[in-house]
């Protein structure tokens, strides 16, 4: 009788919890919708097209759960679609009632080289039709910076400066961690540069990883600088990055003035100066608050200058890791673009197909179930064309192979052509608190991978031997695609990460050019007029709820204080990338499989944006790590 009892207790608070749960939800839903109302956009017939890129830049940006936003547990940056951006610069450069362009970048966390460079082609874009670009920032660093030199006015505030940071950096390595904490991490890998297992098994670089690793950050900061040098060619840029601290010193420690000395800051000036400039260009603002100015939203502007999404050359997006299952926008899910190509070939007429990528790369069989996809277009006739953007390595060019021609820019980064695996057990750990195991076997996989007792000899050999044997189809299916032997692919491979220009020498890449470009060149294998072509986006509608909540919740964030001087956007963004690094860590080792994917590119991207649940497994860490 006690027994029923108690189940009788349990279920009652499961019920009480369940209903609690559902009014906090019902009356926070009628609260928001109560009082929620569109962000207003400034009704005016002109003014400055305003880009305050408060977030990062993306391909695609990540679906929004609209329940972790009302809870507070979103992610705490925004994300801005990098086609938006362009598409609203292109309509603003042939708009009579854009008078300028407006970046502001005090907020600005990123996004990743080659899109910063498609963005400031657009930029250029807008100058050349005789429009000015403003641009202001408390703090300008690398990739700020990229969009503020194409500017025809760069401004700073008198308290903030440039850091030019260049590229490279640290990375997290877990070894001695793991030893501490009694784990075992079983590797299976093929590739010399196959660098994403050293974290697990070493506390440093080893010498052929340093190797790659200084060639792509060598090679990438010199694209850096040359765009820059294009961009503003009276700078002193080299002799500034070279030495920043003498720049410093010969402007008595003001950093903004050594800035303007180096030639890569016009003017000084705080926000309220920087708004009545741009107020003599656009006009004044419709309230009469100190700064403001005449501006178009860019949200709305680029709404309403989206092109028709009614095009014959279809564009799949392969943006984010590629992982199994299925997933929203922002996450390259195997099952959810295979379903959404395979639904658009049968469903409307397309003449060629682009693959867009942006992806590190992840799981192999998420990625192959991505490539049979592309292939299934190839069976039906259409012309296949790559387009790589910041990142295709990995799982990124594993779904590339399929394409008749791959397109990359110079600052791409691509190859990892490598394959790994990781499995940790934790016999070691249990042992430290007195647990151990013990059974019966009737096969020496009896029981395996046993993450508690161990792998046996004969489980760790077959998955060697089921990595290489991938290895062998990925070297294979390259060598296919671009008419090479496999042995002069394997050659390159070995998980070595190239950038555009190398890869392009190599023979991965055929082309440079960007999505228009390669829009452009299926067109042409279609035998349709390039100038007439139009594309078609194959990706998921967005949610319309999620949208709705996203909306409330930005106008609640629209005054958050993001830190603007150097040492607090620096140790933000650190900060971020350390999250990035423990969530990589966690997908990991909870996501069983072998991976074709890339740990050193995705420190040249922005940082992802982070969850309140990401900074608990941080701190979480960090606090296990110091109670020993």
């Amino acid at each position: 009788m006690a027994f029923v009892k108690g189940v009788w207790r349990i279920l009652v608070a499961i019920k009480d919890g369940l209903v609690l749960l559902f009014l906090l939800g019902f009356f926070g839903l009628l609260y928001a919708a109560l009082s929620w109302s569109p962000k207003p956009a400034r009704s005016v017939n002109s003014g400055a097209l305003l880009l305050n890129l408060d977030g990062t830049i993306v391909e695609q940006p990540a679906e929004m759960d609209p329940f972790s936003l009302l809870a507070g547990s979103g992610p705490g940056m925004k994300e801005y679609r990098l086609a938006d951006i362009v598409a609203a610069l292109e309509a603003a450069r042939k708009d009579g009632k854009v008078k300028a362009v407006v970046l502001n970048l005090d907020g600005f966390m990123g996004g990743g080289q080659v899109a910063l460079s498609r963005v400031g082609k657009a930029l250029d874009a807008v100058r050349a039709a005789k429009k000015p670009v403003f641009a202001f920032a408390t703090i300008y660093t690398d990739d700020s910076y990229q969009l503020a030199a194409h500017a025809s006015e760069t401004w700073v505030d008198p308290l903030g400066g440039v850091a030019i940071m260049g590229r490279g950096g640290s990375g997290l390595y877990y070894k001695g961690l793991i030893d501490k904490l009694g784990v075992n991490t079983h590797v299976y890998r093929v590739g010399t540069y196959k660098s994403f297992v050293e974290p697990f098994i070493r506390t440093d670089q080893s010498p052929e990883a340093r190797q790659a690793n200084q060639a792509l950050a060598d090679a990438l900061w010199q694209d850096w600088q040359d765009e820059v040098s294009r961009a503003r060619p009276k700078a002193k840029l080299a002799a500034y990055a070279a030495n920043p601290a003498a720049a410093a010193e010969a402007a008595r420690g003001n950093l903004a003035k050594a800035g303007q000395n180096a030639g890569l800051i016009d003017r000084l000036g705080d926000e309220a100066a920087f708004g009545e400039r741009v107020a003599q260009v656009a006009g004044e603002p419709a309230d009469d608050r100190a700064g403001d100015f005449a501006s178009i939203d860019l949200t709305a502007y680029a709404k309403a200058h989206r092109p028709a999404n009614n095009g014959q050359i279809g564009v799949i997006t392969v943006a984010g890791d590629i992982v199994d299952g299925e997933a929203g926008p922002g996450s390259a899910a195997g099952d959810t673009i295979s379903a959404l190509l395979y639904k658009a070939l049968s469903e409307k007429d397309l003449k060629a197909l682009v693959v867009r990528v942006d992806s590190p790369g992840g799981s192999v069989m998420a990625s192959e179930k991505i490539r049979q996809a592309i292939m299934e277009a190839k069976r039906k006739g259409l012309p296949i064309v790559a387009s790589m953007g910041n990142v295709a390595a990995s799982g990124g060019y594993w779904v590339s192979t399929p394409a008749d021609m791959i397109f990359a820019e110079p600052g791409t980064i691509t190859g990892s052509i490598g394959v790994f695996g990781i499995l940790p057990s934790f016999e070691g750990t249990l042992a430290k608190m007195g647990i151990t195991t013990d059974g019966v076997r009737t096969t020496p996989l009896s029981g395996q991978p046993d993450l508690a007792g161990g792998t046996t000899p004969e489980f760790d050999r077959i998955m060697q031997m089921g990595v290489e044997d991938i290895y062998g189809r990925f070297v294979g299916l390259v060598a296919k695609a671009r008419g090479k032997a496999p042995q002069q692919i394997d050659a390159i491979a070995q998980g070595r990460v190239w950038d555009g220009g190398a890869a392009r020498q190599i023979g991965l890449v055929d082309r440079f050019g960007g999505l228009e470009d390669a829009i452009a060149q299926a067109a042409k294998l279609a035998k349709l007029d390039p100038a007439k072509a139009k594309a078609y986006r194959i990706e998921k509608e967005p949610d319309k709820f999620a949208e709705f909540i996203q909306s409330m919740t930005e106008r609640e964030d629209e005054d958050a204080d993001t830190g603007r001087d150097l040492l607090s956007r620096q140790a933000m963004i650190q900060r971020r990338w350390a999250m990035q690094a423990i969530s990589d860590v966690r997908g990991l080792l909870s996501g069983a499989g072998v991976r074709a994917d890339c740990l050193e590119c995705r420190g040249y991207g922005a940082p992802t944006a982070s969850s309140a649940a990401d900074e608990r497994g941080l701190m979480a860490l960090i606090g296990a790590w110091l109670r020993g």
